[in-house]
């Protein structure tokens, strides 16, 4: 029996090795990408053209947010540009307040969406909506949940030129309203360190490409030839997958910091939390169901297997060297992910430092999320977002790749 325990207590610490060395390489990568990743104002500029820039703005059951996301554009110091704001078959006052601000502001140019044919994407189709009434030479994409800075719109042309960029994403600083938001948040974003690292996508040999939909800006000949939001109607980050279509095209691009210019809303209640955890899972099963479970299995014990453990095997009489190594690696295991959550809490969202205690508790809820995500996935290839219900079925997702 005790042969037994030994040979379970190995396995489990070769697990927790694989873990911390896993984290390690976590760790690295949070450090070179806070470290590394460029700044939106900080480049020597050398533009000398001040293109027209459409905002394409869509919004759907806005009423909260819509008015202080117009507040911030109105206020830009850019002088050539338009907004365009979609009100996609809202069910509040949205639709009444952006007719309100059109009639005060003549560069509030109001769109009603049509009504959403079957195999789009409701925000997909709203970009498009908007698109159709676009005049400028460059398309900027905002969500209408995010605030901006009053010259984040003269940088983003003057490091689009300077650079001679196709496109530009900035990373926002993600704004949370609630507890839960505020303690599963820093667990996800810990991986967007790694593989969907800003620093990947501005690397022309790497095949990593994606957008913040808060924020990107393109040459209007650039989303024309990428096929536009018609090319992605069925993703649900579409975000994502346009940014893919752009880098797999071969054009320029390139992802800043801009944490202290622009604020986006990541979730705003536990509701669109637990869809957003959802949304993530959903197209990588959907892609290949196989993969996407490993995936899940490995987020399962780099997030939380460890701390289980820990509880499980310091409450136990430890008589063995197996347990005491068991023991031992669980808690450097553990504490990694501390450092890792501490690390995000504070320098990537600037997050109050006690919110980091709760990593144990934030990890759980995003396992709950992704297991939720596979298994809706399985049973219906649905998913819900923005009060709406989407058939995936028959959709291959392509925004993020297995």
């Amino acid at each position: 029996m005790d042969f037994l325990l030994d040979i379970f207590n190995y396995t489990l610490t070769a697990i927790l090795i694989g873990i911390c060395g896993a984290w390690i390489f976590l760790l690295k990568s949070m450090v070179d990408s806070f470290r590394l990743t460029p700044y939106l104002d900080k480049f020597e500029n050398t533009s000398k053209t001040n293109p027209k820039v459409s905002i394409i703005l869509p919004a759907r059951n806005e009423e909260e947010f819509i008015g202080k996301c117009l507040d911030s554009l109105i206020k830009q110091d850019y002088k050539n540009y338009e907004i365009i704001v979609i009100d996609d078959s809202s069910e509040d006052s949205t639709g009444k307040i952006i007719l309100e601000y059109a009639k005060k502001y003549p560069k509030i140019i109001p769109v009603s969406a049509r009504p959403k044919p079957d195999e789009w994407m409701g925000k997909n189709w709203a970009c498009m909506e908007g698109y159709s009434k676009a005049t400028g030479e460059l398309l900027l994409f905002t969500d209408a949940d995010t605030k901006h800075a009053e010259n984040v719109i003269t940088l983003a042309v003057s490091h689009l030129n300077s650079f001679d960029l196709d496109a530009l994403s900035a990373i926002p600083k993600m704004i949370t309203l609630d507890f839960w938001t505020n303690i599963t948040l820093p667990m996800i974003s810990t991986f967007l360190h790694t593989r969907f690292s800003a620093l990947n996508v501005n690397n022309p040999a790497k095949k990593t490409g994606y957008f913040f939909g808060s924020f990107f800006i393109l040459k209007k000949t650039t989303y024309q030839e990428i096929g536009m939001h018609e090319g992605v109607k069925h993703e649900i980050i579409e975000d994502g997958a346009l940014g893919k279509k752009v880098k797999e095209a071969g054009y320029k691009m390139k992802m800043v910091r801009a944490e202290h210019l622009i604020d986006a809303i990541w979730a705003r209640d536990k509701s669109t939390l637990w869809n957003a955890l959802k949304r993530l899972m959903i197209p990588l099963y959907l892609q290949n169901g196989k993969i996407a479970i490993g995936i899940f299995f490995a987020i399962l014990f780099l997030l939380f297997v460890p701390f289980p453990i820990f509880v499980i095997s310091s409450s136990l009489p430890i008589e063995t060297v197996s347990a005491k190594t068991l023991c031992i690696t669980s808690a450097i295991a553990s504490i990694l992910i501390y450092v890792g959550a501490i690390i995000e809490v504070k320098v990537g969202l600037k997050l109050k430092l006690g919110y980091a205690i709760f990593a144990p508790l934030g990890s759980f809820v995003v396992v709950l999320g992704f297991l939720s995500g596979l298994l809706q996935a399985k049973r219906t290839s649905s998913v819900t977002w923005r009060g709406r219900n989407y058939s995936m079925k028959d959709h291959t997702q392509s925004s993020i790749s297995v």
